[in-house]
């Protein structure tokens, strides 16, 4: 990309011009993109946005609660989602940018995906189109093949939604401000003001998640977190309220199917 990045960024503000504007930016990890902890506040694009980190964790807040993006991960974001974004250290990646017409086809919400080497070429390929007017035959068939794959591609549970109910969000923001408070539901729902059964039925109904299940994503949203950070895992373990190191370790491998160390250095393959 010869041109410069505000230039870019006036560009993929445009709903039309070319379907799809994609990037690569893997090695580049300069500038800006290379402080430990950087954060954009309440914003939204024209175009629907699709993007890999191969460095670094991306942290994202919408109205519908946040999500995580770990290296070699993907993200989707719709057009016209207010989010804010919050990077942790240094930061590269690759991605594209939709129009409006075309995001029609993916989905309506934020969502984290897995990467695939053919998703990760075909991005690589039309990285090379940046600034064409518009995409002949050959782009166009490109472009539905990348489609398909993002499309196709498995969602990761990096979500974690936040209540409505002003009680249960007074418990989640405590949760999420000191995760290692190992309190029971019970001392939480005396602390909040409601009854052991209410802010059962509550979470679940408002977040899809009982407390415990809801606590436990928190503390690994947390955790995904201080390791982008480069933070030792036992110390990351002591931090959340975990038992031990293989505690958190084992709770890690059965939500992501990997351990912290080999989960920020793999690879996805399908």
């Amino acid at each position: 990309m010869t041109r410069s990045k505000q230039e870019f960024y006036e560009y993929i503000e445009k709903s039309e011009g070319p379907p799809i504007v994609a990037y690569w930016s893997e090695g580049e990890a300069t500038g800006e993109y290379s402080q430990e902890t950087h954060r954009y506040d309440w914003h939204s694009h024209v175009r629907g946005q699709f993007w890999c980190v191969e460095s670094g964790l991306v942290h994202i807040h919408t109205a519908r609660g946040s999500w995580l993006l770990p290296p070699h991960r993907a993200g989707w974001m719709p057009p016209g989602e207010m989010h804010t974004v919050t990077l942790n250290g240094v930061m590269s990646g690759w991605g594209v940018f939709l129009t409006p017409e075309i995001s029609r086809c993916l989905p309506d919400h934020p969502c984290v995906i897995g990467t695939s080497p053919l998703l990760r070429e075909l991005v690589r390929r039309a990285s090379s189109w940046a600034w064409n007017p518009e995409l002949d035959e050959r782009q166009e068939r490109l472009m539905a093949v990348l489609l398909d794959e993002m499309r196709g591609s498995t969602h990761e549970p990096l979500h974690l939604p936040m209540p409505l109910d002003r009680r249960l969000l007074r418990i989640a923001r405590a949760v999420l401000e000191q995760p290692q408070d190992n309190r029971s539901l019970e001392d939480w729902a005396t602390w909040a003001g409601l009854s052991p059964r209410t802010l059962s039925r509550l979470f679940r109904t408002e977040t899809q998640l009982s407390f415990a299940q809801w606590r436990q994503q928190a503390r690994l949203s947390k955790g995904l977190e201080q390791l982008a950070d480069g933070m030792p895992v036992a110390s990351v373990a002591d931090g959340l309220g975990y038992a031990s190191t293989s505690a958190f370790i084992a709770m890690f491998r059965r939500c992501f199917g990997h351990p912290p160390a080999r989960y920020f250095g793999q690879r996805s393959a399908a």
